[in-house]
Formats: structure tokens, C-alpha cells, sequence
């Protein structure tokens, strides 16, 4: 009788492809050998900028308003064309602002920080707009690719070849994969114990549809909110993610788990938005709010924590890599 493998067989067999060979970090007068700061800068560090976080959203709610009233004014089918990708990079950042939210650091008040992070952009990130996306979220970062690593096979199997990405983004940008995520919403009807969640996630959707047809475009929620979060968002995802722990492994060394990329414009703007580019860094201290994330970068980087070695000069190396596979994987 055969037995599943074991998680630790999984993670050596299907993670690990790209780990680099960073250089022993001791540590240093303000870092500990696992890169965290030292008490003094981390209560520094961990200030959260109220204002300029409410800023952050406002203008994020404001972004699809602007999108939306410049195609009403066109009123072309060319400017729907355009708006779609253009819809799926402001998804991107709302679920980035839901996943500083979900870390408790999007506002000091936890009231307002749950209302504004979990609640409002959750359910703009097509979530139940609930505590479940941070319970989860909880076990990637305690454990990187461990037993409850939530996207393990997200990172897993890299690099890959050309192809197999090819096949990957095709469903990415079909709806397929976007049909994957929302399937536990839709299984959930039929299922008591998931009634709620699903509830609070159609809730969330009714509520944006409303909005669509209280300016009396209900169409544009379909085709401006459904189908940009269908494609566009679901390719942003998967570049970003893998870009993240793409060919990573298990390790108690967060530079074998994280990639450290250095930021361009263009990624700030398209990809990585609000700092979640520092990801390595996010993973040092998940606790630092994300616009100190640059600073704690830094800080890394100066006590040689972060080594050129272990540094992508930009993200299109980095895919470069890891779509450098030798066999064919799905």
C-alpha cells in the first residue's frame, strides 16, 4: 500500500531550485544573526504613518473612479480595452494595501486598520473581507514552504521551462485560474460550514455592484471590475508572487526563502506597489511597516546581511531565471 510522501520529501523535491549560497551573517551592534533589529531601531522602525497611509488608500479608491470616468466619457469599446489591464494594476495595489492590513500595520488603530485593510480592501481583492486571509497569511510567514505554507505550490517546482510558464500565464489570463480561487466561494453554498465566508464574500461583491449601478453603469462591473481581476490581476499575481519565493525553499535563513530584487520605477508602479517589493526584508521582520521596509533594507544591506550576491538587479533577470528549467513541468 502506498503513502503519501512525506512534507519534508516535498520540500526537498520540489523546492530548492534556485536557493543561492549567501555568505554566514553573525550578526552586528544593530542586527541579530537572523537579521532582525535590534529592540531599539525595530520600535523605531515599526512606527505607522496614520495620515500618509489614509492617503495611500484614498488615492487607491480614488485610482478606478478615474479609470472608470474616463471610459463613460470615451464610451468605446477601444477605451474598455485599455481600461482592463489598467484595472487590473489597481487590484494589484488594493490587495497589497489588504496584505499590510491583514499584517495589522495599515493604520495604529486596529478598529480602523481592520475596517479599512481587512474589511473594505479585502472585499475589493475579491475576499470574504474577514480575518481568514491573515489567519493563512499567518502560516507563510512562520514557516515558509513548511506543512501549512498556504501557496506552496504557487513557489514550488522552479525554475521551469518557457512552455510550462506559458501555460501557467494562459490561465492566468483566461479566467482559469481566477475561477480556481473563487471556487471555494462557490462550493461553499452547498457546503453549512462554509456559509459563512461565502456569505460575507457575495456580500462584499453585491455591495461593489451596487456602486456600479448607482452611477448607473451596472455593465461596467462585469467587464471593469470581474473580467480585470479574471486576467490582468491574475498575471500580476503570479509575476509577483514567484518573483517573491519562486525556486525558494524551507530554510531558518530567510535569504533562502525570499528573493531580494532591487526596485525600479516601472515595478513600483506596475508590480510592486507600496514597498511589497522588499520582500526579503518583509520576511526578516513581518512587523515593520511597509514604508519602512526601504529602510530596513538598507539597514541589511549595510551590515552585510544582504550581499550583491544574493541581490536581482531587476525583475526581469529574475524571471529570466527562473523560466531557465530544463524539463517540462505543468
Amino acid at each position: 500500500m502506498s503513502t503519501a510522501p512525506s512534507h519534508e520529501a516535498l520540500v526537498e523535491t520540489m523546492t530548492g531550485g534556485m536557493v543561492p549560497s549567501p555568505a554566514t551573517f553573525a550578526g552586528s551592534d544593530i542586527c541579530r544573526p537572523d537579521g532582525k533589529p535590534s529592540p531599539g531601531l525595530r520600535a523605531e522602525l515599526r512606527t505607522i504613518s496614520d495620515l500618509r497611509n489614509l492617503w495611500a488608500c484614498l488615492s487607491s479608491l480614488a485610482l478606478p473612479i478615474a479609470v472608470l470616468a474616463a471610459v463613460f466619457y470615451f464610451d468605446h469599446w477601444a477605451a474598455i480595452l485599455v481600461a482592463v489591464p489598467i484595472m487590473g494594476i489597481v487590484q494589484n495595489r488594493m490587495f497589497v494595501l489588504h496584505h499590510e492590513g491583514a499584517h495589522r500595520l495599515l493604520f495604529s488603530n486596529r478598529r480602523l486598520n481592520d475596517l479599512i485593510g481587512v474589511t473594505i480592501f479585502g472585499w475589493l481583492s475579491f475576499g470574504t473581507g474577514t480575518h481568514a486571509y491573515r489567519r493563512a497569511h499567518t502560516h507563510h510567514h512562520r514557516d515558509e514552504f513548511g506543512p501549512k505554507e498556504p501557496d506552496f505550490l504557487l513557489y514550488a517546482l522552479y525554475p521551469i521551462t518557457r512552455a510550462s510558464m506559458r501555460r501557467k500565464l494562459r490561465r492566468d489570463s483566461t479566467g482559469v485560474s481566477a475561477y480556481r480561487a473563487l471556487r471555494p466561494r462557490l462550493t461553499g453554498l452547498f457546503q453549512r460550514r462554509y456559509w459563512a465566508n461565502s456569505f460575507r464574500f457575495y456580500l462584499g461583491q453585491v455591495i461593489i455592484f451596487a456602486l456600479f449601478a448607482l452611477f448607473g453603469h451596472p455593465w461596467a462591473y462585469l467587464f471593469l471590475w470581474v473580467l480585470p481581476f479574471a486576467t490582468a490581476y491574475q498575471v500580476l499575481n503570479r509575476l509577483r508572487a514567484i518573483a517573491e519565493h519562486g525556486g525558494m525553499t524551507r530554510s531558518l535563513d530567510r535569504r533562502n526563502t525570499a528573493h531580494h530584487v532591487e526596485q525600479g520605477l516601472i515595478a513600483r508602479i506596475i508590480l510592486v506597489p507600496h514597498c511589497v517589493g522588499h520582500h526579503l526584508a518583509h520576511h526578516v521582520d513581518s512587523g515593520i511597516p511597509f514604508r519602512n521596509l526601504p529602510k530596513l533594507t538598507e539597514i541589511l544591506e549595510e551590515e552585510g546581511y544582504i550581499t550583491p550576491e544574493i541581490t536581482w538587479p531587476n525583475y526581469r533577470s529574475l524571471w529570466k531565471e527562473l523560466l531557465s528549467g530544463d524539463l517540462e513541468k505543468v
